[in-house]
């Protein structure tokens, strides 16, 4: 095996350590903070004419004030739609219909709920290292069987050593993007 198929191997771990970092952000700006915002509703799918629609495409979201959202939805026959989706999704939040608009007030969280939170983060976070540990482990599996195969010793040293810088600097971003959701999610 040359050098260029174990380099190859080291930026397949790095993508998969990028893509454990990107899923962790998707998932962690999921995670409600008590504060409104429209990426509470993203990924809620409103019945629009027989077929699973984005809310986003059936009506204007916006935030009135830090506790509340209003929805505006294009057509007034979509607030009834609009209304079942935000239940059957489970926010934890009752919409309010007032014949043009449904509005959303957001609860303030209780300190046992943003614990619960915070062990959420965590636990996405932990579920992030493994998949950059299981990409740091697959790549040193490839370089130690390079080295069986006659690529260079010190050179497969070297390369496990990359691989192990790698694998740091992606668990420490995941360390920091835990402590900062960590933090605004306690902040009250």
């Amino acid at each position: 095996m040359t050098t260029e198929e174990i380099n190859e191997h080291i930026d397949f771990a790095k993508e998969q350590m990028e893509h454990a970092i990107e899923h962790l952000q998707k998932e962690l700006h999921k995670i409600r903070t008590g504060k409104a915002s429209g990426s509470l509703l993203e990924g809620i799918l409103v019945e629009y004419y027989g077929s699973p629609t984005p809310m986003s495409q059936v009506a204007n979201i916006s935030v009135a004030d830090s506790r509340t959202m209003v929805i505006q939805p294009w057509e007034k026959s979509m607030l009834a739609p609009i209304e079942r989706a935000i239940f059957e999704a489970n926010l934890g939040m009752t919409p309010q219909n007032d014949g043009t608009m449904v509005r959303l007030m957001i609860p303030p969280l209780t300190e046992e709920r943003r614990k619960e939170l915070v062990k959420k983060a965590k636990h996405l976070g932990e579920e992030a290292k493994v998949s950059v540990r299981n990409a740091r482990r697959d790549t040193n599996e490839f370089i130690k069987k390079a080295v069986k195969n006659g690529y260079p010793e010190d050179g497969g040293k070297e390369k496990e050593s990359l691989v192990q810088d790698l694998t740091n600097k992606y668990s420490e971003k995941i360390d920091h993007f835990l402590d900062s959701k960590e933090k605004e999610i306690m902040t009250v």
